[in-house]
């Protein structure tokens, strides 16, 4: 059974989080799945920084006005396959707070709705759970992944599940980053020697994306001995 809307959450900042979702989405977009990504994760805009092209409106004035969600989305080239598309937090400082409202989360979860009529798949961008749309990100997913890098994880996974089960979320896989093995985690990520789309041009990190989508989202890719890969995937 696959699972519609991923929710992302960091276990702490600068674990990968925003990296290991676009991955995410650009393999399941290379095999035929469209795919939205939709940030929650307002005060670092690393997701921004990683999607080019004028961004306007942005995720935070997504929720603050509701203007239609397909008017905020910037579609990654994926050739021959599914979409791609994101929707980045860009915004200054006074819209940023006031995205975070009770109001703008339950905004934030309409928008998401809006997605799944749309999209296969729906991937959260989400940080620490620790603000209202953070939290609606985790409580409007069909599943939760929680990321975290191999030198944290003792102390900031539990952390993080208490919170997830302080909010109602009491299921979750663990994804670990920056390690090809981890006793705690359903997935591991290794640090990858290619720049985003890594899944494009590295087998390594093909096997791994894949094997965090089969334990998060359900959905079973193939993978080969890398022969071709650059040609046979868009780059």
């Amino acid at each position: 059974m696959t699972t519609d809307t991923l929710a992302f959450v960091g276990a702490a900042g600068g674990v990968g989080t925003t990296r290991l979702t676009l991955e995410c989405g650009t393999l399941l977009a290379g095999e035929g799945h469209d795919v939205a990504i939709l940030d929650a994760a307002y005060a670092t805009q690393g997701l921004a920084d990683r999607t080019p092209g004028r961004i306007d409106p942005d995720m935070t004035a997504l929720c603050l006005e509701e203007p239609p969600l397909e008017t905020a989305l910037v579609d990654r080239d994926i050739e021959g396959a599914g979409r791609l598309a994101a929707c980045p937090a860009r915004a200054p400082f006074e819209r940023l707070a006031r995205a975070k409202t009770p109001e703008a989360a339950e905004a934030f979860e309409r928008k998401v709705d809006e997605a799944t009529r749309s999209f296969d798949h729906v991937l959260l961008d989400t940080p620490p759970v620790g603000a209202n749309q953070a939290i609606a990100a985790a409580t409007t997913a069909d599943a939760v992944a929680v990321v975290c890098d191999a030198a944290r994880t003792e102390d900031a996974v539990p952390r993080m599940w208490d919170r997830l089960a302080d909010i109602g979320v009491d299921d979750s896989t663990t994804v670990v980053t920056r390690t090809k093995d981890h006793p705690d985690a359903a997935a591991t990520v290794p640090t990858f020697d290619a720049e985003y789309p890594a899944v494009t041009v590295d087998v390594e990190a093909r096997s791994a994306i894949a094997a965090v989508l089969e334990e998060t989202v359900g959905v079973d890719i193939e993978i080969d001995d890398g022969d071709g890969l650059r040609e046979r995937l868009p780059i």
